[in-house]
């Protein structure tokens, strides 16, 4: 029997918020990297996901911690792609270490994880200090959410 809510589990909000930063992050790098594309269906395909995943964010929780954020939006973006390329490291040297035999090789990767590690700490310090990831304000984070993947949906490729 599956169950039946008007809203989804705050574990499942927060994956959703992972997957709608990176993707949003990265399609605003790719119309910038690639102002040339032509192609409409290589167009569309990220537009689709983006937008399949932000149907859900009215089915987030909602708490009753509010407050506006000034957010430095080039300051946000840049450093924003730093923590989703620390944590993308850390996944990809997990992965590694699981398939090393080689135990010098194993030893390095172990270093770079924990360097991964500490990136990602420094990086989301420097984010939360300047109040630009409101961690701990669910609705702003799920906000600022939408309002960069509106902005990425809404640059020209």
């Amino acid at each position: 029997m599956q169950p039946t809510h008007s809203h989804l589990a705050w574990h499942e909000t927060l994956e959703l918020h992972e997957l709608v930063a990176a993707q949003s992050n990265t399609l605003i790098k790719l119309k910038k990297a690639y102002p040339t594309i032509q192609d409409p269906i290589l167009k569309t395909i990220y537009r689709q996901t983006i937008m399949e995943l932000l149907q859900f964010y009215p089915l987030t929780p909602k708490t009753d911690l509010d407050g506006d954020v000034l957010r430095d939006e080039a300051s946000a973006a840049t450093a924003g792609e730093l923590l989703g390329l620390a944590k993308t490291s850390i996944k990809n040297y997990v992965g590694a270490i699981s398939e090393t035999a080689t135990p010098s090789l194993r030893k390095v990767f172990i270093k770079h994880l924990n360097g991964a590690i500490d990136i990602h700490f420094k990086i989301f310090n420097y984010l939360y200090e300047r109040n630009l990831y409101p961690a701990y304000n669910l609705n702003q984070l799920l906000q600022n959410d939408v309002d960069v993947a509106n902005n990425a949906l809404s640059q020209p490729f």
